[in-house]
């Protein structure tokens, strides 16, 4: 019974291949695992002794306050159409020149991903604004929807972000876990602001990468990018846009540089955010019960869904680790040929290859807590690590054919948009990923950089 471990492992992926839900999967299939290795002797039953302190500290986790406060701040904008007159007023601007369209898309899905962090929601929302006018416009659908797609991932790494809320959380446990597996005994850890930061680059060179492509295209096919569009009044483009640019762009800088300046923790900042989401939104006139309704019951389910999975997760990496299932990993490390960079090349491409049939909650409750300890204490830093699975977590997203966004953007797209051309159309994003994945594992300076500047090495 040596892989028991995996064994679970195993049988939870299945589990959830069968469909059924993600949380209660975790959770029975772990607790099922428990009875037989109590029954076997290979768990004491005193090692679930823990599982009410670890449920407590979930309830009373401080950071965690910020993913409720991020999803109200991201859905409020999202539902009081300030993205739909951002995207209007970008349109504007930039619609006279070939390419004007998708460099619009990846700009406003840029500041985007800085508010509602929810990929589906960014793709959907960006989808069925820009999708059908691109297309009226000439653009090729492929270049269409791989722009979409692309862009609608960017609120994986681009902060604040939910899932670096989450993987925040998730890299602090693994560092102390850690450091007391070296016998190291320190208040240090890994907290959400250090990720924010550290992404602030990585995430800054991939839009750079993807406004670069949409040029380029616009230069070698002009006909894939679209007509141009002519008698557009330039002082009224520009006057459009600052009204429609400066409110949310506020807001980011608020919520980031109150994080960043040290005035504020993450979960303050997003409360800060959600307040400013409902102030935008009552400034414009979009504010009412009907629709504070709507956005507090979409907060509470989504919110919800993280608390319920985050639980179920606890429950199974506290049985997968009283199986021994650490130990296994930790060894099967240390016998990989190549050291620390093979051990981090085949967590990398585990977590790539689950990306398909799992989205990024799933992997960052029950995959990086198994695999992060052990990384951790073979020296790789903690930071750089949450950057590299968030951006392979992003690039899961779009790989063809079970990517997430794709599958996100086929429901909206109109019916004469073949999926074949959404999954061409994403190629190119995804190689741009890969070549950002690896050119941060080559120079981990692009991330540890900025937090060294920032809070000092």
């Amino acid at each position: 019974m040596e892989f028991m471990p995996l064994i679970l492992f195993a049988v939870v992926c299945v589990v959830l291949l069968a469909g059924y839900p993600v949380a209660l999967s975790l959770a029975g299939v772990a607790l099922l695992f428990a009875g037989i290795g109590v029954w076997t002797g290979q768990l004491e039953s005193a090692f679930l002794h823990a599982l009410p302190s670890r449920l407590y500290g979930i309830m009373t986790n401080q950071t965690l306050l910020a993913v409720p406060l991020f999803v109200f701040m991201g859905v409020m904008l999202e539902k009081s159409r300030i993205a739909e007159r951002l995207l209007t007023a970008m349109a504007q601007l930039f619609g006279r020149f070939h390419g004007g369209l998708a460099l619009s898309v990846i700009l406003v899905g840029m500041l985007l991903a800085a508010s509602t962090g929810i990929v589906g929601a960014t793709v959907v929302t960006m989808g069925l604004l820009s999708l059908p006018t691109m297309l009226k416009r000439g653009y090729s659908p492929a270049f269409a929807t791989g722009s979409i797609c692309a862009t609608g991932t960017l609120g994986q790494i681009i902060p604040p972000s939910i899932a670096l809320v989450l993987l925040g959380d998730v890299l602090s446990s693994a560092y102390q876990q850690a450091q007391l597996n070296m016998g190291i005994f320190s208040p240090e850890s890994v907290s959400v602001g250090d990720l924010f930061v550290g992404a602030m680059v990585p995430g800054l060179l991939l839009v750079t990468l993807y406004i670069g492509y949409v040029l380029l295209i616009s230069v070698l096919r002009p006909q894939d990018a679209g007509d141009v569009e002519k008698d557009t009044p330039e002082h009224a483009s520009l006057s459009g846009l600052l009204k429609a640019l400066l409110p949310p762009l506020v807001l980011m800088v608020v919520v980031l540089g109150s994080i960043l300046a040290g005035y504020a923790t993450p979960t303050e900042a997003a409360g800060v955010g959600a307040f400013g989401a409902m102030l935008l939104a009552a400034i414009q006139g979009s504010l009412n019960w009907q629709r504070l309704r709507e956005v507090c019951q979409s907060t509470t389910h989504v919110t919800a869904m993280v608390f319920l999975i985050l639980i179920g997760a606890s429950i199974f990496s506290l049985v997968f680790r009283g199986l021994g299932g650490e130990t296994l990993i930790e060894e099967l490390f240390e016998q990989l040929p190549g050291g620390v960079w093979m051990a981090m090349l085949v967590v990398m491409l585990v977590i790539f290859l689950l990306g398909f049939i799992l989205d990024f909650i799933e992997i960052t409750f029950v995959v990086v807590p198994l695999v992060a300890p052990v990384l951790l204490t073979m020296g790789v830093d903690p930071i750089w690590l949450g950057i590299m699975i968030a951006v392979n977590l992003q690039t899961s997203f779009l790989t063809p054919p079970f990517g997430f966004a794709l599958f996100y953007l086929r429901g909206v797209a109109p019916a004469s948009v073949p999926t074949t051309a959404i999954y061409r159309g994403v190629i190119p994003f995804i190689v741009m990923q890969l070549l950002l994945l690896i050119s941060l594992a080559i120079w981990p300076e692009l991330v540890t950089w900025l937090p060294n500047l920032v809070y000092g090495d």
